[in-house]
This record gives structure tokens, C-alpha cells and sequence, in this order.
């Protein structure tokens, strides 16, 4: 893979990501701040990222909100697959038309400490064509250790639907954290497996800290992840307007059926 340059910025230049074929999937994973943020540069981010599937974290949860996962899916040009209800908390996947057959939705609610937010796991099982069925999740982890821990955990059950899966998010954990460690343990860590783009996740406006990751099971290939500095179309003032977190950007090719 072309080596990645980074500018003190954090901006990176570098070659596309691989280009689409056979079972590849590209797919991108933002926190979107419940679309408190300029909605047009977030719909500018989206599209020009290209994705096949998005796992969104902080779908608006409150008001309407199916009806507002609808909405997004609409400016983005994709479709809602999973997710953007009460039952994930949060937690929305969205598809581009035709680039994958939904084979079932398994959204999750998770246990809730009381006084913090409810959260839960928006799951789909997919499949490109010629591929495999693999598993998509997107998830939004507690601010609390304690908490947090018990939900990586449950990541796992959640993979134990097929044999291959994925699963992104914002983890609201450093790579160096326990519950990190322990999907790190079981799945490839996308941007350490196959780097590209850049790396930290947050802040916008001066990225420190990678705790938005893309993770999957063993027999994915990963061919590029990373965040989306200097991919055309995606501009530096749309990154920091879109919302509090920068996207992660993956190509992975799922296994044949």
C-alpha cells in the first residue's frame, strides 16, 4: 500500500484507496453529534467519502427519530438498513442502494447504568454479491470504564451471529484501553492492519486521540483504513463544520460464499 505522508495539520496525502471489485465493501464509520453541526458539510463529507455502508454513532435519538435517520439517508443518497430507533439508542447503518442484500436486522438494546444514556447496537446481516454473509455493527460506547467493559464484551456475542463480521464505532476508549485490548485480541484493528488516510478521530481542530476505529473478523481482508484527509472532495473546513469527530474510511473484502 502507498505510504501515507502527514502534514503538522494532521491533512495526509496518498493514493486513493484500492479501487472497488469482487466483495469489496467500502465503508464509513462518523459520529455525528445528533446533526447539531452543519448538516450540509456532513452530507458533503458523506458523499464524498463514496461509501457502500455507513455505521453513524449519535443518530438524533429523542425527536422523531426515524423519521430524521430517514432525512439523513436521503441528502447521503443511501437508504436506512438498521438502527435509528429506540432500540440502538443511537446507532444508525445506512447502505447505498443495491450494494448489499439485507438478510436481517439485529439491533440491540443494552443494559443501562442508571443515570447515564441508554445505548445500544445497531446489526446487520449482509451479504455483497458473491460473498460470504458477514455481520455489520455500529456502536457508540459508554463515557464509564466499568460500563464500557461489559460492552465490548457484548460486541463479541453480537459477532457470534455469522462467522465473519465487522464492527465500527466510536469505542470512547484509547487502543491502549481494556476493552480496546480485548477486540484488538479477537478482530484486526483496521488502521494499524492496512494504514492509510489519517489517524486520530478527535478533535476536528486538532486531532490527539484515535478512539474511532473499524474492526473486523480474521478472514476480511483489510486493504486501507484511516481518516479521509485529502481524498477529493473532502475538504479540511467540511471536517471540522460536520461534527465533533472525523469519519474512519475502510476497504475490506469479504471472503466468497
Amino acid at each position: 500500500m502507498t505510504a501515507v505522508t502527514e502534514t503538522a495539520t494532521g491533512a495526509a496525502t496518498a493514493d486513493p484507496l484500492p479501487p472497488s471489485g469482487p466483495r469489496r465493501l467500502r465503508l464509513l464509520s462518523y459520529n455525528i453529534r445528533s446533526l447539531r453541526d452543519d448538516r450540509r458539510a456532513l452530507a458533503r463529507v458523506i458523499r464524498a467519502c463514496a461509501p457502500d455502508l455507513v455505521c453513524v454513532q449519535e443518530s438524533p435519538r429523542y425527536w422523531r427519530p426515524e423519521g430524521q435517520a430517514a432525512r439523513l439517508a436521503r441528502r447521503t443518497g443511501t437508504a436506512v438498513l438498521a438502527g435509528g430507533g429506540r432500540t440502538a439508542a443511537g446507532p444508525l447503518l445506512l447502505g447505498r442502494p443495491g450494494a448489499a442484500e439485507l438478510l436481517g436486522v439485529y439491533d440491540r438494546l443494552l443494559p443501562k447504568t442508571r443515570g447515564l444514556h441508554a445505548r445500544g447496537f445497531a446489526t446487520a446481516l449482509l451479504r455483497l454479491p458473491g460473498s460470504a454473509p458477514f455481520t455489520l455493527t455500529s456502536c457508540h460506547l459508554s463515557l464509564r470504564p466499568e460500563e464500557r467493559y461489559g460492552q465490548f464484551e457484548l460486541l463479541l456475542d453480537q459477532l457470534a451471529i455469522a462467522e465473519h463480521g465487522v464492527v465500527a464505532g466510536d469505542f470512547n476508549e484509547h487502543p491502549d484501553g481494556p476493552g480496546w485490548r480485548l477486540l484488538a485480541s479477537r478482530l484486526q484493528d483496521g488502521y494499524p492492519t492496512a494504514p492509510w488516510g489519517g489517524e486520530f478521530t478527535s478533535v476536528p481542530e486538532r486531532p490527539y486521540q484515535r478512539i474511532d476505529a473499524v474492526f473486523a473478523t480474521p478472514g476480511i481482508t483489510v486493504l486501507g483504513c484511516g481518516v479521509p484527509h485529502g481524498l477529493p472532495g473532502v475538504t479540511e473546513a467540511d471536517l471540522r463544520a460536520a461534527t465533533d469527530h472525523l469519519p474512519v474510511l475502510a476497504v475490506l473484502e469479504i471472503p466468497a460464499g
